[in-house]
């Protein structure tokens, strides 16, 4: 091991990332062939979110030494931070190869096929190397994380809180646990839960978490809350012709409405204003979208409800029409909601490319075929 390596090491270890890289790129200027300077830059890199860097680090170290497990691994996750994640279930297949009884290989495929839905073969991998290593706290939380996606929650709660039995300060395995919690409705322990994280680590505090009771909430009303619209909307327009439909369409309608409202007081109510003030700290397309998301619902609740007490169909028209808003700003908050991730950019930086790529091919193989059809013509025409 290099002065170097040490060094960076201990640079990293206490969280000033940039000396780290400062200091392992000053090393590879003396030792540019050495691959343990360089997987560690990778991994330096991928912690300061510069995940091309990151990935182009660890294939330089892969060139040196094509049998290292730890590169592959690395390489892994810089694919997966990059949403490349059918790349990343390669690379850490590599590993596995390489080295079957580390279980970093494992996990790193695991969560690779976890992204591309590939659950079986997840929880095969997340089990392979939960078994090399049992009383590894990140090898429970890939187990967990695994469960919640594939929407088994309680098995994800049991894995989670397996992992905190051994690090209970785990900021990942809390923050996952009150992710849990959040699906489960159990609001104050969630906020209560991300708060303390949040706490933990004031350098870097997961608002965007905390808004989970605003943006859930809208998330859930524009799944159903626009499909009982729909049947509102059919029902008010056939009391047009047979008034048999008149009340029952009323009576639903308000329903729907007071259903609206319970829940947004289930939710809402226990979140208080912590969500309200985490909206302000989020990015600005985000925030925005949240608030014309509830400005909406509002007013369609408002018009149904004006529809229920006075039977005035256009209410009901006027309320329906606005699903389309709600879908569109549901679009722009995702988009908020990633804008500032460095791997969702650059994957649509790489979406991008590809397009403005194909548009170039596509051109040139219309050039190509124009001259080609004009040297066939030529070469059919009859000689003088």
């Amino acid at each position: 091991m290099t002065p170097a390596y040490g060094q960076a090491r201990s640079l990293l270890e206490v969280g000033r990332d940039e000396q780290a890289e400062a200091t392992l790129r000053a090393a590879l200027i003396e030792a540019p062939d050495d691959p343990r300077l360089l997987l560690l830059l990778s991994y330096t890199l991928r912690r300061r979110r510069e995940y091309p860097a990151a990935v182009q680090a660890a294939d330089a170290a892969l060139a040196l030494d094509p049998d290292s497990a730890d590169a592959h691994v690395e390489r892994a996750e810089g694919l997966l931070a990059l949403l490349r994640a059918r790349d990343a279930a390669e690379a850490g297949g590599q590993a596995v190869r390489i080295a079957p009884d580390d279980p970093a290989g494992h996990l790193v495929q695991a969560r690779a096929l976890a992204a591309v839905r590939r659950f079986p073969e997840a929880r095969e991998a997340a089990g392979r190397g939960l078994a090399l290593a049992p009383r590894s706290a990140y090898a429970l939380l890939t187990a967990a994380d695994i469960e919640r996606d594939a929407g088994n929650r309680a098995e994800a709660e049991r894995y989670v809180r397996a992992g905190l039995a051994i690090n209970p300060d785990d900021g990942y395995g809390r923050w996952l646990l009150a992710m849990l919690d959040a699906e489960r409705l159990r609001v104050r322990r969630s906020l209560r839960t991300l708060g303390d994280v949040a706490r933990d680590n004031p350098a870097r505090p997961d608002v965007l978490s905390m808004t989970w009771p605003l943006r859930s909430l809208l998330t859930a009303l524009r799944r159903w809350f626009s499909a009982a619209l729909a049947v509102v909307l059919v029902a008010a327009l056939l009391a047009l012709r047979w008034d048999v439909v008149t009340m029952p369409a009323r009576v639903y309608a308000g329903l729907v409405s007071a259903v609206v409202l319970g829940f947004g007081v289930r939710v809402w109510a226990p979140a208080g204003r912590v969500p309200w003030r985490a909206l302000r700290l989020v990015p600005r397309l985000l925030r925005r979208a949240v608030l014309a998301g509830v400005v909406t619902v509002s007013a369609q609740v408002a018009l149904l409800l004006g529809y229920a007490v006075t039977g005035a169909w256009w209410l009901c028209v006027i309320s329906a029409g606005a699903v389309p808003v709600l879908c569109a700003l549901g679009l722009v908050e995702a988009i908020g909601a990633r804008i500032e991730d460095p791997g969702y950019r650059y994957a649509i930086a790489d979406v991008a490319q590809g397009l403005r790529d194909f548009r170039a091919e596509l051109a040139q193989w219309w050039r190509d075929t124009r001259r080609e059809l004009r040297e066939v013509w030529r070469e059919d025409q009859p000689r003088r």
